[in-house]
């Protein structure tokens, strides 16, 4: 039997000389992939989410994953409805999540990795979104370095694009490259399981439900549609010459400068050459340039064009008429906007993106660098909506929710916190400005001890004041450490980030590569040794999982169980075991038995 690394690489090379795949049903009946699948997911916070049944990755078994491949080996297994939930969103509006059960989200898994697989090599250069070793850095990277000069800025975005997905047109393009009726059939009876919400039944005629594993790769390979569209008809449409004419004033003033140099008029010559500095050497205003760009990151699109405003009205038309007449999608009209490069501000990926013009900065040659540089600068009403949840009447104020903590934890969860935001926005440039979002947090970190251990903030100051080193040099930190004994101490620091811009795009969107496939995983090599990490026992082997080591420390469990500090000693959140254990972990008769 091939394991998952050939299997993957063989439809790689498929996809890379664009052959169609077919016979691939039978590449689901593999256990290898399943394994593959389940040390990708076991760790996710949803891996312990219950669907619409009670199932979770807990219990988790080869023989489960031999059911479910004979099952699909008799074309008898069926897709349960998901159990729908909502998330807030940053507007106030609520966002539909489903969430499958265990058993599906493996499925869908192994799906996934066979469709990325074969549609990775094939996908546009411009789509950065749910895509190895791309995130929403790369995307922004690409704009920032290769968007030069932009005149207008077109920003697109697909209204409710996973929700209204069209099953025709998804399966229609699936059916180009997938030549496997039972595969594309185990995807079509995907998508239309339904949904339970409230324990009421409601059928799903379009879209792919949010939530599920296998959702970002069907939208990429339904948006790579528009990514060639674009690439094939808009781009070549839309760029006009290799370079802008040639300003004739420029070249007059060197010309003349020239001149008199060579007449010993050297005075007159400088001052000319100083004068053709403050005007473009290339024509700015040239009717006949073009120049398009176009990146992609899931439903959200951004254009960069160099032209007139009528032609951005034009692409946009296009843009809009193509996703309703080929894909049967809408853009949405409040977020779908034309903004000018140099007085107004796009937002992607909840950036602010601009282009620069300043006569007055020059490199050490006194030539212009700024003007028609892409900028990409944190939003002031991000980091005032951040603040807002540290304030109480414009105040930074202690939180009463974590005051039940810990100092350890407290300081954690304040430093993960503000470390999340600063990461994601360290390519900006006015990325210093979030030392006021530090300093409203720290002070709310410091009332919050402060109330706790009813003291003042300034003996919390010098109770955990630190300095950290930094490639910037020492910066001053608040840091807690907890000393063990034959062990690393643990370490909880706020702080000591520098807010410096750094070139280096951050990919954060997926935690693996396809180009270097992991090894093998340890829980993996755990379970497949079939022995109960308790008892010894060779039959029947699962593994036993929880949601956080946390856990292990809760109230009424005695620490001195083997089970109990098997787990923390490895600080595993799994378990190997046989049935029998697992059961008797479940019903507390292993506390008894060691209590006696």
């Amino acid at each position: 039997m091939r394991d998952a690394d050939t299997v993957l690489g063989i439809i790689r090379e498929r996809g890379k000389q664009g052959l169609p795949l077919e016979d691939i049903y039978r590449q689901l009946y593999n256990p290898m992939l399943y394994l593959r699948a389940y040390a990708r997911l076991y760790s996710n916070n949803g891996a312990m989410t219950e669907g619409a049944t009670s199932e979770t990755v807990d219990d988790m078994s080869r023989k489960k994953i031999e059911q479910l491949i004979d099952d699909l080996r008799h074309e008898r297994y069926r897709w349960t409805p998901v159990r729908r939930t909502y998330i807030p969103k940053k507007n106030g509006k609520l966002r539909p999540l489903g969430i499958p059960t265990w058993t599906d989200k493996l499925l869908q898994e192994v799906m996934r990795l066979i469709l990325e697989a074969y549609y990775e090599p094939q996908f546009s250069k411009h789509s950065h979104g749910f895509r190895p070793e791309r995130g929403c850095h790369t995307a922004l990277s690409e704009i920032r370095h290769t968007w030069t000069g932009t005149k207008w800025f077109i920003e697109g975005d697909i209204a409710k694009c996973f929700d209204t997905l069209d099953h025709e047109v998804m399966m229609s393009i699936l059916s180009e490259k997938l030549h496997d009726n039972r595969f594309r059939r185990l995807i079509k009876n995907l998508l239309q399981a339904g949904y339970l919400e409230d324990w009421q039944y409601y059928e799903t005629l379009s879209g792919s439900p949010q939530g599920g594993v296998i959702s970002p790769i069907l939208s990429n390979i339904s948006l790579d549609k528009l990514d060639k569209f674009v690439e094939e008809e808009l781009l070549p449409e839309y760029n006009h010459k290799e370079r802008r004419a040639r300003n004739a004033r420029y070249d007059a003033l060197l010309n003349a400068a020239s001149n008199h140099r060579k007449r010993g008029e050297h005075g007159i010559a400088e001052r000319l050459r100083r004068q053709a500095q403050q005007m473009p050497s290339y024509n700015p205003n040239d009717p006949e340039y073009r120049r398009l760009h176009y990146v992609r990151y899931a439903d959200d699109t951004l254009f960069g064009f160099v032209g007139p405003k009528a032609e951005a009205e034009e692409i946009k038309r296009k843009l809009r008429e193509y996703l309703r007449d080929h894909l049967k999608l809408e853009l949405s009209e409040e977020k779908t906007l034309i903004t000018h490069a140099h007085s107004q501000k796009a937002r992607f990926l909840g950036y602010d993106i601009l282009v620069q013009h300043e006569d007055t900065k020059h490199d050490r040659r006194k030539r212009r660098v700024v003007n028609g540089t892409v900028v990409l600068r944190v939003p002031l009403d991000v980091i005032q909506r951040k603040c807002a949840q540290y304030l109480r009447k414009g105040k930074p104020a202690h939180r009463p929710e974590l005051m039940q903590d810990d100092e350890f934890t407290i300081i954690s969860r304040y430093q993960s916190e503000y470390r999340g935001l600063v990461e994601s926005y360290f390519p900006a440039k006015n990325v210093s400005q979030l030392a006021k979002l530090h300093w409203v947090m720290e002070t709310s970190l410091l009332k919050t001890i402060a109330n706790k251990q009813q003291v003042s903030m300034m003996q919390v100051v010098q109770k955990y004041e630190s300095s950290v080193d930094t490639p910037h040099g020492p910066m001053k930190c608040l840091e807690m450490v907890v000393k063990r004994e034959g062990k690393k101490p643990l370490t909880a620091r706020f702080g000591g980030i520098p807010l410096r811009q750094r070139e280096k795009a951050i990919t954060i969107d997926l935690p693996f590569q396809v180009s270097k496939p992991p090894e093998r995983n340890e829980l993996i090599k755990r379970l497949l040794a079939d022995k109960c990490e308790l008892c010894g026992s060779k039959e029947d082997i699962r593994v036993h999982h929880i949601r956080k080591l946390a856990d292990l420390q809760t109230k009424g469990r005695n620490e001195k169980l083997r089970w109990v500090k098997i787990m923390s000693m490895r600080r595993r959140k799994t378990l190997v075991v046989c049935h029998k254990c697992h059961k008797e972990i479940h019903s507390g008769q292993l506390q008894r038995q060691n209590r006696r």
